[in-house]
């Protein structure tokens, strides 16, 4: 499960990164950057397959087009690579709807018996890395519409192994396009969810401060070194 990530880039270096351009209007309306703690229902950066050329503010939280409401979209906001063919939420997505989502880190936490420790983790070889995602347009009573996403999320590498058992889909670089292109077909796309090469990636303990979605400040991603667990033994054998 990817369930916490961050973007502490400005928009200028999304823009370059992407070769995308921001609407000035949803930058003003939301104000999303820098965030060091994106959370689900946090408005986000995405890329559409439809719109390669513009950067969208879309809500962490696929609602897809058929939803009674938006509450669905608390339990959508990963979707599993394996199963997406599967999942009458993401089936359509998959074939027409696809996006990348721009991170420069995720969070996740290492369970050491009942002890949970937040772990950063980064692309080293990318300031900027992309996730590949689903997204779709929903409207309520009032003909209001929310445009929404997911997170794929595959089986781990040797590093995330170490963590947790899922990981964010994260693209190669030269696989955006190819991501973001509905003339590929459902099947060949998925094959370009590989998993990131471990080499190029780096985990790192963070402050538990993490684990509130309130925190939103630089110290949530640096360094920390962790409290060494003390063993108590007896004074004689």
């Amino acid at each position: 499960m990817c369930g916490r990530s961050s973007l502490t880039k400005v928009e200028k270096e999304i823009e370059a990164r992407f070769k995308a351009t921001f609407y000035s209007d949803e930058l003003a309306r939301y104000n999303p950057l820098p965030n060091f703690n994106v959370a689900p229902t946090h408005m986000h950066p995405v890329i559409t397959s439809d719109d390669t050329t513009h950067i969208h503010l879309y809500r962490w939280g696929l609602i897809p087009f058929w939803a009674k409401d938006v509450n669905i979209g608390s339990k959508l906001i990963n979707a599993r690579a394996e199963t997406l063919h599967d999942k009458t939420a993401f089936r359509q997505s998959l074939a027409t709807k696809r996006c990348i989502v721009p991170l420069d880190g995720f969070y996740e936490w290492k369970t050491n018996g009942k002890q949970k420790t937040p772990y950063r983790i980064i692309a080293k070889d990318q300031d900027i890395f992309s996730v590949a995602g689903l997204w779709d347009s929903w409207q309520n009573t009032n003909g209001d519409t929310i445009h929404s996403f997911t997170i794929i999320t595959i089986a781990p590498n040797t590093l995330m192994k170490e963590i947790h058992d899922r990981m964010p889909a994260m693209l190669l670089k030269e696989n955006e396009n190819l991501w973001l292109d509905n003339e590929i077909k459902p099947k060949d796309a998925l094959q370009l969810l590989l998993p990131y090469p471990s080499d190029q990636m780096e985990a790192y303990p963070v402050s538990d401060k993490v684990n509130s979605v309130k925190a939103n400040d630089k110290s949530l991603i640096e360094r920390i070194i962790p409290k060494p667990t003390i063993i108590q033994t007896s004074l004689f054998d």
